[in-house]
């Protein structure tokens, strides 16, 4: 490489840049520094190969949240059955149908497209739960459900020989009904490996078989006893036989698979003679079915838990003449449908992969100007301070730093998309939503103010190897800094960014992780230049007894980070969270001081220290990970309201404009722009003045919900801020708010 490189870099170009004067040194130092690009990207590869899901197992309305989900923990193989299924996770108060949706409503229905030899079998339903609506009443799911579907391998079945994944594509609808219905779809593609296990669902699946109807075994002799149904009038009279004794004298559930042959929302009278459960219902004067064997479900309570068992009961008699099928008039087949198409709501904007990858650069840029990253930029600028002179230390470590940066994206991004298509509902700084990770953070910041302010020095307390390891490769202490300036950076979204994470969580597996790489590229290029650009070496002042007083001041940074961790917590776990904290990080102080002890001394007070500091993680650790209750709802009266799902629309409905604040506590740009624009007098005397109600919905502790409508607005994390107003649509303002925008945007309603 390196003779062609004069063609593209000329030599007054690459002697200005490097500060040197010979020529071949410099395209050198030029060919080694592309060599290590290409290294990140090699060792980026086996991310982007590792992703086995993309995002379009995914679909996100405002009602329900769907997601392919596939469960074959033995692999890929011809003969062998593999699992399949839709998740639907519900908003409060809505539902989907069963196979027998009851008085109105629609089943589910997935349409699949599976390759040659592989063909899907029949939904496997989980029981459904009565919903009543006035006198009618429907057979459904609320909450989160999974529809698992079998796919048998046949022998036929022969992947390509650079296949590595079975690819499975889906069409789903599925009618989605409150007080009102809407017909809503979804296409979802997955990829499942063919060979190793996928079992990342495992739990998701095996709570779905639990849920399914078991069918009565037969008595001695390998006989089912017959149930039947037998017809009597405007009623029918039914026996099931050989149930467990564990439901005798128990209430049952009553759901026939057949629609529309009983009255689903009128009372039935039901009542056990001996090992026979009988019961008396009435037929549907709207009765369209008539079997000669209805299959059953019957719900109770086996063993503390609601279990279903199925039995297929003969019919006897002869059924009454049925109603007339109504047909769907044409008219309102074709509203149905632009209903559907209006309320479905896509995974992302339309933004190209293009500018979305713009956008993830400026954003990785601009990152390094946000509050979260400036702990950070004090250890980068005592690393740039120490290796003034020291240009080829300068570079190495310039260049550990980015590759620390981009992996750690690269990571972070893989983990949140793994965590997405196990079915958790996360989103961008995930990490400090668990009150662990805040503790964890909280205690490494504290050992690196320690460590700063002189207190104690890696060369006392590790084993000499290691301290000596740590000393000859400044290159990783460099690489964790860069790994470090990550997990900090990650919970803010810095404008530009927003909208690019929102589209990576839309985007195939591989796409989504080249824009986290970019974001990282961008974060690390202003710390990449300044290693390898000898003026910027050149302007830092001369190493000297300053120094020592620089590293004792970058301290207090660290101790400030602490501070703001310790209140993240503390909304997360409560106060008594908070001070267990406090007290564990004051025995690290002590047992990290005890440790520079010499003598017998340190021996009796580094193991006081231990065994204190452990004493404690026991009794008082479980506090730090607690959760705290849910905040009660705000009082009406209250300037800022608790936002929950469908109060925007409540709002709107009734002609408000309605401001929502997406924030949360360990966000730190949130808590800037609440002190410096929304807390402002004249803000809020706008919003007062234009009668906005004002909603915050906090995400300090995961929520799905919250979640869910920050992917209805093209965004996956906070800060989001979201102006409506009836009958226009929402205006999401930047990131960082000035008021002035704030102000402009309320002129506007």
């Amino acid at each position: 490489m390196l003779r062609y490189l004069p063609r593209f870099i000329p030599q007054s170009v690459a002697l200005w840049l490097f500060g040197q004067r010979n020529p071949k040194r410099v395209y050198r130092r030029i060919d080694r520094a592309v060599l290590a690009v290409l290294g990140m990207v090699l060792c980026a590869t086996p991310w982007l190969a590792a992703a086995q899901n993309t995002a379009k197992d995914t679909a996100v309305t405002a009602q329900v949240s769907a997601q392919l989900m596939a469960h074959a923990p033995d692999g890929v193989e011809a003969g062998k059955t593999i699992w399949v299924g839709l998740q639907l996770i519900h908003q409060p108060e809505w539902h989907t149908y069963w196979k027998n949706s009851g008085d109105s409503g629609q089943p589910t229905q997935l349409n699949w497209t599976l390759p040659t030899g592989v063909t899907a079998g029949e939904i496997a339903w989980p029981i459904p739960k009565k919903i009543p609506i006035a006198h009618l009443a429907n057979y459904g799911f609320e909450g989160t459900v999974l529809l698992p579907v079998p796919l048998t391998i046949g022998k036929d079945f022969k992947p390509g020989l650079l296949a590595s994944a079975l690819e499975v594509k889906l069409n789903a609808t599925w009618l989605v009904c409150k007080k009102e219905c809407i017909p809503e779809e979804g296409s979802f593609f997955l990829q499942v490996p063919l060979k190793g296990s996928t079992a990342l669902n495992a739990a998701s699946f095996d709570a779905a078989f639990k849920a399914q109807p078991k069918t009565i075994a037969p008595i001695a002799g390998g006989v089912v006893p017959p149930s039947r149904v037998r017809i009597e009038g405007a009623h029918i009279q039914v026996e099931a036989q050989n149930l467990p004794v564990e439901l005798r004298g128990k209430t049952l559930e009553f759901f026939p698979e057949t629609p529309e042959v009983i009255e689903t929302g009128a009372t039935f009278t039901q009542e056990w003679r001996g090992a026979v459960w009988r019961a008396t219902v009435p037929l549907s004067s709207q009765r369209s079915n008539s079997p000669r064997v209805m299959p059953l479900v019957l719900v109770g309570d086996f063993n503390g838990q609601r279990t279903g068992f199925r039995v297929e009961a003969a019919v006897q008699g002869n059924w009454p003449q049925a109603a007339p099928v109504a047909a769907v008039p044409a008219g309102l087949d074709a509203a149905l449908k632009a209903n559907a198409a209006s309320q479905l709501v896509p995974v992302a904007p339309p933004l190209s992969l293009w500018l979305a990858l713009v956008g993830a650069f400026i954003g990785g840029l601009i990152l390094n100007l946000m509050p979260c990253v400036f702990p950070i930029l004090a250890i980068k600028v005592m690393g740039f301070a120490q290796n003034t002179h020291q240009p080829q230390s300068h570079r190495a470590s310039a260049l550990a730093y980015s590759a620390g940066v981009v992996l750690s994206f690269l990571l972070l991004g893989a983990l949140l998309l793994g965590l997405r298509s196990a079915g958790e509902q996360l989103g961008w700084g995930f990490q400090l939503q668990s009150p662990a990770v805040v503790a964890s953070l909280a205690v490494l910041f504290t050992l690196i103010g320690l460590n700063l302010i002189g207190l104690f020095d890696l060369g006392n307390l590790l084993p000499s190897a290691v301290a000596s390891a740590q000393a000859k490769n400044p290159v990783v202490n460099a690489f964790l800094s860069g790994v470090l300036a990550v997990a900090i950076a990650s919970p803010c979204t810095a404008p530009f960014m927003g909208a690019s994470m929102g589209l990576a969580i839309g985007l195939p597996a591989a796409q989504a992780l080249l824009i986290f790489a970019v974001l990282g590229a961008g974060m690390a290029l202003p710390y990449l230049l300044a290693g390898w650009l000898p003026f910027v070496a050149r302007a830092l002042p001369r190493p000297g007894a300053w120094m020592e007083t620089f590293k004792h001041l970058m301290a207090f940074p660290m101790f400030a980070t602490v501070v703001w961790l310790l209140w993240v917590l503390g909304q997360q776990s409560g106060i008594d969270g908070a001070a267990a904290l406090l007290t564990l990080l004051v025995v690290v102080a002590m047992l990290v001081w005890a440790l520079r002890l010499t003598g017998p001394s340190r021996r009796w007070m580094a193991g006081g220290s231990t065994v204190l500091l452990l004493s404690l993680v026991w009794a008082i650790g479980p506090a730090i990970v607690q959760p705290l209750a849910a905040p009660a709802q705000a009082a009406a009266n209250d300037r800022w309201q608790t936002w929950e799902p469908g109060r925007v629309d409540q709002l709107l409905a009734q002609g408000k404009p309605v401001f929502v604040d997406f924030t949360a506590a360990w966000c730190v740009t949130c808590q800037v722009n609440k002190k410096t624009v929304l807390g402002q007098l004249d803000v809020l005397a706008d919003l007062d003045a234009k009668k906005v109600t004002l909603l915050r919905a906090d995400w300090t502790r995961r929520d799905p919900a919250i979640t869910a409508a920050l992917a209805q607005l093209g965004r996956n994390g906070v800060p989001v801020y979201v102006l409506y107003q009836p009958g226009v649509a929402p205006v999401l303002l930047s990131e960082l708010l000035t008021q002035g925008e704030v102000r402009a945007a309320i002129a506007k309603l």
